[in-house]
């Protein structure tokens, strides 16, 4: 395991994933949300993102965590491990809620700074935009995780993803 691709929808637990597996083995963590975000969650633009993400997929070693579905042929081709966040729509809604009451004004450690947290309408329109993307976004997972012919696992609770660390 030396190139991870870490895969969910939003809320899933990519990032605290990623976390834990970089402390676990050592590898370097590539959080998508700082090359999607620059400070005041200003995105930047797709011809900027992608020389950045192009430049961490060439890496030796990593762990990339996150969507930018522009880069996941690519990400895919390099990646020796797939992990599959599948969990349930309504604790991704309440991880999402949570983690925006947890770090509101404050900035999580998977987004750059000057991203603080906060509810507000663009809170509102991201639980718009799980409620829109659910089904979709899942089955598309779900086509690239069976057709990934290298290691993979795909986790789906809290207690299975705790045990599959613990067995590293």
């Amino acid at each position: 395991m030396k190139r991870v691709m870490v895969i969910g929808q939003p809320g899933a637990g990519k990032s605290t994933l990623a976390r834990l597996l970089g402390e676990k083995t050592g590898l370097p963590v590539v959080h998508l949300d700082h090359i999607h975000w620059q400070a005041g969650w200003v995105a930047r633009p797709l011809e900027a993102k992608l020389p950045l993400v192009r430049a961490e997929e060439e890496k030796a070693c990593w762990i990339i965590e996150g969507g930018l579905s522009a880069t996941w042929e690519t990400r895919l081709g390099r990646a020796d491990t797939l992990i599959w966040i599948d969990v349930g729509l309504l604790r991704r809604l309440w991880r999402v809620l949570a983690r925006s009451w947890r770090y509101r004004g404050r900035t999580r450690p998977d987004l750059p700074e000057g991203c603080p947290e906060h509810f507000s309408m663009e809170t509102v329109e991201f639980i718009w935009f799980i409620l829109r993307t659910w089904r979709g976004g899942r089955a598309r997972m779900g086509r690239e995780f069976a057709a990934f012919p290298r290691s993979k696992r795909r986790l789906t609770s809290i207690a299975e993803t705790e045990a599959w660390l613990a067995s590293l």
